[in-house]
C-alpha cells in the first residue's frame, strides 16, 4: 500500500470530523492540531487536491446562493481504510524538540545570569500562557463537545500537552531557582 506524508494523514483525520471545507480544515488545525503538528494554510489544498486524485476522498459542491457553491470533501471506503491502516502501523520514532531556550541555555556561560534569567522568565511566562490556553479548550471540548465520538481522545492529547506543559514550568522554576543560587 503506498506510503502518504503525515500531512496527508492528518488531513484524512480531519475529515472524520465535521470538517468538510478547506477553510473549516483550517480552522480545525489551528484550533487543535496547531499545538502539536504544524500544517501550514499552503499546505491544505494541494493535499486535498492529493486525496482527491488518489481517490481517498470526494468533493460534492455545497449549493449557496449569495455565493459560488463550497468544495467538500468526504472519505471514501479508500480513505478510511488508508486512514485506519496508517494509525495501526507502530510509531517511526520519538519526536526530537527542537527548543531555542534549551539551544541558548546550552551555551548559557557565555552570557550574562540576568540574560538567562530573563529568557527562562519569559519562557515560563509563555509556558503559563499555554497552560491557560490548554484549560480552555479542556474546558470547552468537556462542556461543548464532550459527547462528540471524539472527544476523548481529544482531551487525551490535550492532557499530553498539559502535563508536558506544567512540567516544563516545573524545569524553569527549578532552573531559576538554581541560577539565583549561583549568584
Amino acid at each position: 500500500m503506498k506510503n502518504y506524508n503525515y500531512t496527508t494523514y492528518a488531513i484524512l483525520g480531519i475529515l472524520t470530523t465535521d470538517c468538510r471545507t478547506g477553510y473549516a480544515i483550517k480552522q480545525m488545525i489551528d484550533r487543535s492540531l496547531n499545538h502539536f503538528w504544524k500544517i501550514s494554510y499552503g499546505q491544505i489544498y494541494p493535499t486535498l487536491k492529493l486525496i482527491v486524485e488518489e481517490g481517498l476522498a470526494t468533493i460534492s459542491v455545497s449549493p449557496d446562493e449569495t455565493k459560488p457553491g463550497k468544495n467538500e470533501y468526504y472519505l471514501t471506503l479508500k480513505g478510511k481504510e488508508v486512514l485506519k491502516n496508517w494509525l495501526e502501523e507502530p510509531i517511526e520514532q520519538i519526536p526530537v524538540e527542537r527548543n531555542e531556550l534549551l539551544l541558548k541555555l546550552f551555551f548559557g556561560r557565555h552570557q550574562s545570569n540576568e540574560k538567562t534569567v530573563h529568557q527562562l522568565g519569559e519562557y515560563k511566562r509563555k509556558l503559563e500562557t499555554r497552560y491557560a490556553t490548554y484549560t480552555g479548550i479542556e474546558q470547552a471540548i468537556t462542556n461543548d463537545l464532550g459527547k462528540e465520538a471524539d472527544a476523548s481522545y481529544w482531551l487525551f492529547t490535550l492532557d499530553y500537552g498539559k502535563r508536558v506543559t506544567k512540567a516544563a514550568i516545573e524545569w524553569c522554576t527549578f532552573t531559576l531557582e538554581e541560577i539565583s543560587k549561583e549568584e
